[in-house]
């Protein structure tokens, strides 16, 4: 493997350094620095004088609080890093930084091996999509072992983690661990023997591998190694000639300057160049300067070219995460705080002041999501933890002079729908008019919200209803059980009116607002608390008592892990159960217990009626999110309550009425000649018989609205599943679900593991035609389930088979996963049977409160079930009549019968 070549013009990367606190992250990047030559002199974090420690509060406290950037040039490569905070409590920055990444170093402590944020950060990176390099940090410290931590790393991290530390030896075993990464390398090196470098920047690019190395930032060893495969194997990014930029970062510099940090993305960006917005609030700014920082000090240029992260002067109307030019704005981000806190002023501060400065620290920081509360007249805001609070304090004295208190922290909560639902806002005061129907259905969680169009042009303009997505999109939308935001959402325009003079821009965002507000009147709402998930690992003694907790403090967890003298336990929690935890593992366990949380993301609150009762909002009071329309009659309008809006609305629901909401009958292969062949039928009676069914059927396909939404979905566990015996218009809730796991079974099964071993496919075939059969007797909702998680960027797919749902699980979600998520959110509703020989499965299973099927007793209810069938089928004279009757309305069964009577005479 040859270095770059002389001849290649030198590459230009952004690279992110992101660690776990105390990992060292801080230190690696002064050592990078040091030795690349930027820096003269190596500075310590512990000592104050650490290059990118730049501002007094991260000296005083240690700690990395905002995202700095240096420049370091190695021999044919030019470096933009970016030293990320580390602590979980300015995580969001970090999260940030990440959309303007081209390549990712990950620090891990050696002393400490893969935490409980290592994994959220790794889970950040796999999903933007961000190549990683690995350096192991601290090995210099006692009991630090560097086998059992590539193997902790390949366990918890990914298969694919590499020793690079001495990468040039490229010996047969290297090359062999390097070919097992990827299919088409592995052809290539069992023909030729040999690997490429080009292989290697290749896969590191996809993500396919993960080199690690393994030294000592503060000692300076191993450091070079990494900055030589930084070099080596790293390539550069391809950017198109349109101008794009994509902003990350707002702050303010020495002199109050308002600065830009963005990445171009495309094209360059030149000074006094006109810079303007993509969305709704328009803005038209000129770029006043460039700097490219390095540490605290920055260089001016006249113009910035793609690829280079630099902070821009003059642009007043910018924030994190928003796309200039040909770059889209960013993804809502996956980490935000869950903690809501008062922000208690002195006496003798202005609030209306106040609340001026503190919206410019949420420019800086878009988390904080600072708010007024007209009624009680406080401002509060949203934070991540402890630390956090205690930063923003000194931001606020040391900025504005003001010394402020923090109260209690209480829980972020939000809402969601159980149901798919139809929202309509009406406002038609005198000469305004405007009339929205939207389809509001539940999302997967974790989605957010998201919005579509689904409605003609010729119904309602297209200028219209882009109006409509963006007053969707614009504000904050509150539940009516707490008054907390909505989220986990789909949220469809799908019909709507405007007036040819008298409609203007306004109106919709009122008939909108109350769209929204008036579907969830009716829908089911749902009350969403933050879960946390946890790794809890105690001495082999306290393992009991670790459980008891868990199921005092409503969480879920699995089977215990024995790890020599310790026990590990993970699952999950809710949050506002385990704030104070972590003192009573350090008590309990006298200092030997490590609990590591990581926010998991919103479920179901564990009890949602205590505390829509504590908090006491009353959404019909809400004046400010009004739930009723406005209509008008003899020259005035007048308000109608959102439980009587169908009564005056001027366009027909989008939504089935019950006899339309019968699922459209498929019509079984044969069935027409399975019933003439019982019937003695004629060619020509057939023909008859065949015109009768396909008359049925279009007078069914007739009789549907035109507006249809009925789903099968059981992609998501907040989700019901709809169908035949499924959950209708009305709400009627199944009985019965019986989940099955299909490899499991399928390699159970003697004669169906036989079959897989030739073809799988043919085997899922056959176990889905069974329990198609098995469905027909027992009536219940049957969901089988197979494992897709291996298959890179899958997002899960559910299909209709016959009278079962096939499930195929999203990438990195096994079936295991998927079936312990739908167990937990129905079993306690619902009679839930899981057929599985998966001994885990079953010890989980049980803890969800369902009933258990191993693969041997599921194959003898299906042999019980086929006598019985077969019984049956024998006992019924007119059974091939009765199997087409099924399919025919009552018109078609009146004439089927004359012709079979008819018949009969002859």
């Amino acid at each position: 493997m040859d270095i770059i070549s002389e001849n290649k013009p030198k590459k230009h990367i952004c690279t992110g350094i992101l660690a776990h606190v105390d990992a060292g992250k801080t230190t690696l990047s002064e050592s990078m620095l040091y030795l690349s030559g930027s820096i003269r002199k190596l500075g310590r974090v512990d000592k104050g004088d650490a290059f990118l420690d730049t501002f007094a509060l991260e000296r005083e406290r240690e700690i990395t609080i905002f995202s700095k950037q240096a420049v370091l040039e190695l021999e044919h490569t030019t470096v933009t890093l970016l030293d990320t905070p580390g602590h979980v409590d300015f995580s969001a920055e970090m999260e940030r930084t990440l959309q303007v990444l081209d390549y990712a170093i990950l620090v891990i402590s050696g002393a400490d091996g893969v935490q409980g944020h290592t994994e959220t950060l790794w889970r950040l990176l796999t999903r933007y999509q961000v190549p990683v390099f690995l350096f192991v940090n601290k090995m210099d410290q006692d009991g630090t072992d560097k086998a059992k931590l590539l193997d902790e790393l390949k366990k918890r991290l990914d298969g694919s983690c590499i020793d690079f530390s001495d990468y040039e030896r490229f010996d047969e075993e290297f090359m062999e661990s390097i070919a097992m990464c990827d299919e088409d390398l592995l052809e290539k090196y069992l023909e030729s023997g040999q690997i490429e470098n080009e292989d290697i920047v290749r896969l590191i690019a996809e993500r396919k591998l993960f080199t690690c190395f393994f030294g000592s930032a503060l000692k300076l060893n191993g450091v070079n190694a990494l900055m030589k495969g930084l070099e080596q194997f790293t390539v550069n990014p391809f950017y198109p000639e349109k101008f794009g930029a994509k902003v990350y970062k707002i702050a303010r510099d020495e002199q109050g300057n308002r600065l830009t940090y963005l990445k171009v993305t495309g094209g360059s960006l030149k000074v006094k160049e006109l810079l303007r917005s993509q969305g709704e609030d328009f803005w038209e700014e000129k770029v006043n300067q460039i700097r490219i920082y390095s540490g605290a000090k920055y260089e001016l240029l006249n113009e910035a070219k793609a690829g280079m992260v630099c902070a821009v002067t003059g642009l007043t109307s910018t924030f994190p995460g928003e796309g200039l030019g040909i770059e889209a704005a960013s993804e809502m981000p996956v980490l935000e705080p869950v903690l809501t806190y008062q922000i208690m002023l002195p006496q003798d501060c202005d609030v209306h002041e106040m609340l001026r400065k503190l919206r410019q620290l949420e420019e800086e920081e878009p988390l904080l999501h600072i708010a007024w509360d007209e009624n009680l007249g406080e401002i509060h805001a949203q934070l991540m933890g402890e630390v956090q609070i205690e930063i923003l304090k000194s931001l606020l004295r040391e900025r504005f002079g003001v010394r402020v208190e923090f109260g209690a922290g209480n829980i972020v909560y939000k809402e969601t729908i159980a149901e798919p639902v139809e929202g309509v806002g009406h406002f038609e005061p005198l000469r305004h008019y405007a009339e929205v129907h939207l389809l509001m259905e539940p999302g997967e969680p974790g989605s957010g919200l998201q919005f579509f169009a689904d409605c003609s042009e010729d119904e309602l303009d297209r200028n219209w209803q882009r109006l409509i997505l963006t007053h969707l999109e614009e504000k904050e939308h509150k539940g009516v059980l707490t008054g907390s935001p909505i989220t986990d959402m789909r949220i469809t325009l799908a019909a709507g009116r405007a007036h040819l003079k008298h409609t203007e821009g306004g109106d919709f965002r009122q008939a909108t607002y109350r769209a929204v507000r008036q579907g969830l009147k009716k829908a089911e709402s749902v009350l969403l608390e933050p879960y946390y998930s946890y790794r809890l690992e105690v001495p082999s003694e306290h393992i009991g008592r670790a459980l008891s907790d868990m199921q005092r403090m409503h969480g879920t967890f699995g089977q215990p892990v024995q790890d020599g003298e310790m026990s590990v336990l993970e699952g999950c929690a809710p949050v506002v159960e385990m704030r104070d935890y972590q003192t009573e593992v350090i008590s309990y366990t006298k200092g030997r217990g490590r609990l590591f949380c990581q926010l998991k993301g919103y479920q179901p609150c564990h009890n949602s009626e205590e505390v829509i009762a504590a908090m006491g909002y009353d959404s019909e009071r809400d004046t400010d999110n009004p739930t009723g329309s406005v209509f008008c009659a003899h020259g005035a309008g007048f308000v109608v309550k959102w439980d009587q809006v169908e009564e005056y609305m001027h366009l027909e629901s989008i939504l089935k009425t019950e006899k339309e909401e019968e699922p459209e009958p498929v019509y079984p292969s044969g069935a027409v000649r399975r019933a003439s062949t019982y019937l003695s039928l004629s060619p020509e009676d057939e023909k008859e018989l065949e015109r009768m069914v396909e008359a049925s059927r279009k007078k069914r396909e007739q009789a549907r609205r035109k507006f249809s939404y009925t789903k099968v979905d059981v992609s998501s566990d907040r989700k019901s599943v709809s169908g035949e015996n499924g959950v209708s218009g009305k709400g009627e809730k199944l009985k019965e679900y019986l989940l099955v796991d299909g490899y499991n079974i399928i390699f159970a099964w003697e004669e169906l593991r036989e079959l897989a071993e030739v073809n799988i496919d043919s085997a899922r075939g056959k176990l889905m035609d069974i329990l198609s059969n098995y469905q027909g007797v027992k009536k219940c909702t049957l969901i089988l389930v197979f494992d897709a998680y291996k298959v890179e960027g899958f997002p899960g797919e559910v299909q209709k088979y016959h009278n079962i749902y096939v499930v195929y699980t999203k990438e990195a979600e096994t079936a295991d996963q998927y079936i312990e998520k739908v167990a937990h959110e129905i079993g306690k509703k619902y009679h839930v049977t899981v057929a599985t020989s998966d001994g885990t499965e079953q010890v989980i299973i049980r803890g969800q409160g369902c009933y258990l099927l191993s693969a041997k007793e599921l194959k003898t209810e299906i042999e019980l079930a086929n006598q019985e069938l077969r019984e049956g089928f024998l006992n019924q004279p007119d059974n091939g009549r009765n199997y087409l009757f099924h399919y025919l309305d009552d018109e078609m069964k009146e004439k089927m019968e004359e012709v079979r009577l008819g018949k009969n005479k002859k």
